[in-house]
């Protein structure tokens, strides 16, 4: 097996240690880098550190040791409350990463020479992890072209199983109720506040205060009835791409909230939101919503999205708060701070960009079966941060099939009937309309070749007061039947459509009308998407930019201008 290396977020430079040392500050991390403190084998050890812990890289294992703080939101403050807490990490990551989490041990001895294990005072206590290549985390994957769309797929259905599987908290509970979930976000004002020295970062948090508590005044009873629907569930807590590493090409989350139940029992749309911020952060919005894309199709919990702006900004906020306290630790050289604060001041931009109202739209697509509508809509949803609904996956899900299921239906019979058609087009535009109004495009992936299914959602626009297009697809005939063909031999597709199919829409579609023709925008279905098509929907979709009225100009400039304007 691979060795395996723990991580965290900050590795101490040559700088910082120096400094610690001159201020006398040398941690029980710091003095576990002599390989006489390990009971097996160490070659090289390395120490990498954030806000609240000291992780141990020996080689074969690495060892997690809590600091003695208390951070307001999390208190190792005491002895017996580090060893609580490396239980339940133990406990808790081996839900998601059983091979890498082994088990806690006592680090003994005295403070000038500690050691894992043997005799003496037990001095604190450890997690031991297997080790991995630091080079295999998703974060340093992903800046290396290695963390791409098939991990971010294998990752969406991963966190989409486990959601399933974790308990929901019970109605009898504080965890994710509207009064915890407030608490949580205002304290990251509250903590973020004493560090703040600028002026400007004072007023951009107290903006972002004030848009939080206006959006949490809105939310709150769809946040309480998100709890009542048993979406508040335990979930990993810290889901970003540095606590997510490749083993065997397969994306593993690991290092998850253990020590407060209320940041772990949470919404999991909040646990969802924090990736995707984090890809944004990364300059991956593609990747981003790719990911929020696979898992609403896994779990068909499109709901959430009313919440997705709250925790959009709320995780962006968490991120800028731990980077904010980590420049204020004891220790640090002038770079590190200056690099910490840097990253500060980059999530609170980002939070502000996420509470900026969006650009929501109703996208729906007109083609035949085999005419490229999942594939072209794929590239529109990551190139414009938009969500999708697919007809042949929330067909089944009426239905209570698999995505993969084949139904044997019959054309026209089956799950196709037309009582089954009105069902699914009815939840579509559902849905639709639930995304438009929480500010996002929504991408309608269907044939759409009747007037009466096109004007339904149009209508749905138009009572939201968003724009509405129609991808006209086109291609070939010879080609979708060639596509068609070739699909009848594989097993991960969900459409049934085959050739039986295409020749019976060929005999009962409708074509655009003129005022759905001026509404269309037509897509060469025959090759792969093309940048300028996807432009021109965003372009359909963004809110004309209101000219700048010209100041008037004195006689002498109007003459002057006109004159410069001739040369």
């Amino acid at each position: 097996m691979a060795r395996l290396r723990a991580v965290a977020d900050v590795a101490p430079s040559p700088a910082s240690r120096a400094v610690q040392r001159r201020n006398g500050a040398v941690s029980l991390g710091t003095r576990l880098l002599d390989p006489a403190c390990y009971p097996h084998p160490v070659g090289r050890i390395r120490i990498v550190e954030t806000h609240i812990s000291w992780v141990l890289l020996t080689g074969e294992y690495a060892y997690k040791i809590k600091k003695p703080v208390d951070l307001g939101f999390v208190d190792f403050s005491t002895l017996r409350k580090r060893r609580a807490a490396c239980i339940a990490e133990l406990k808790l990551n081996r839900r998601l990463a059983p091979d890498l989490y082994l088990e806690v041990v006592e680090i003994r001895g005295d403070a000038l020479a500690p050691h894992v294990g043997g005799d003496g005072p037990v001095l604190d206590y450890a997690v031991r992890m297997r080790e991995f290549p630091q080079a295999d985390l998703a974060s340093r994957a992903l800046a290396r072209g290695k963390f791409g769309a098939a991990e971010i797929d294998r990752l969406a259905t991963r966190i989409a199983e486990f959601h399933a599987r974790a308990g929901a908290a019970t109605g009898a509970d504080r965890l994710g109720t509207p009064a915890t979930v407030r608490a949580a976000a205002l304290q990251n004002f509250e903590q973020m506040r004493p560090g703040v020295k600028l002026a400007r970062d004072a007023r951009t948090l107290q903006a972002l205060r004030r848009w939080t508590e206006r959006e949490f005044a809105l939310l709150e009873d769809t946040l309480a009835a998100r709890k009542r629907d048993g979406l508040v569930r335990e979930c990993h807590g810290d889901l970003h791409l540095g606590n997510i590493v490749l083993i065997g090409g397969a994306p593993v989350p690991f290092d998850c909230i253990e020590f407060d139940d209320a940041l772990r029992w949470i919404d999991v749309m909040s646990e969802m939101a924090f990736a995707v911020m984090d890809l944004e952060d990364r300059r991956r919005p593609d990747l981003a919503w790719r990911l929020l894309n696979r898992y609403l199709e896994s779990t068909g919990g499109y709901a959430g999205v009313r919440v997705l702006r709250f925790y959009l900004v709320y995780r962006a906020l968490v991120r800028a708060k731990v980077h904010l306290m980590r420049s204020r630790q004891r220790g640090l050289a002038r770079s590190d701070q200056a690099r910490l604060l840097r990253a500060f001041h980059a999530y609170l931009a980002l939070a502000q960009r996420f509470a900026t109202a969006g650009h929501a739209g109703i996208v729906i697509t007109h083609g035949l079966s085999g005419c490229g509508k999942t594939t072209f809509t794929q590239a529109l949803l990551q190139a414009l941060g938009a969500l999708r609904v697919r007809s042949d996956l929330e067909r089944k899900r009426l239905h209570r099939l698999p995505p993969l299921a084949r139904s044997r239906s019959t054309v026209a019979g089956g799950i196709y009937t037309a009582r089954a058609d009105a069902a699914t087009y009815r939840r579509l535009a559902e849905l639709a309309g639930t995304i438009a109004q929480a500010g996002f495009p929504a991408v309608v992936d269907a044939t759409f070749l009747t007037r009466s299914e096109r004007e339904a959602f149009r209508a749905v626009a138009d009572a939201l007061d968003v724009p509405f297009v129609i991808l006209n697809m086109e291609a070939p005939l010879a080609l979708l039947r060639e596509r068609l063909r070739a699909r009848s031999t594989r097993t991960d597709d969900a459409s049934e459509a085959g050739l039986v199919v295409l020749e019976h829409q060929l005999a009962a579609r409708e074509p655009l009308t003129p005022a759905e023709m001026a509404a269309s925008i037509r897509v060469d279905a025959s090759r792969a998407p093309a940048p300028e098509t996807l432009r021109a929907v965003a372009r359909r979709l963004l809110p004309p930019t209101p000219r700048r009225p010209r100041a008037p100009r004195r006689r002498g400039q109007a003459a002057a201008a006109r004159g410069r304007s001739s040369l």
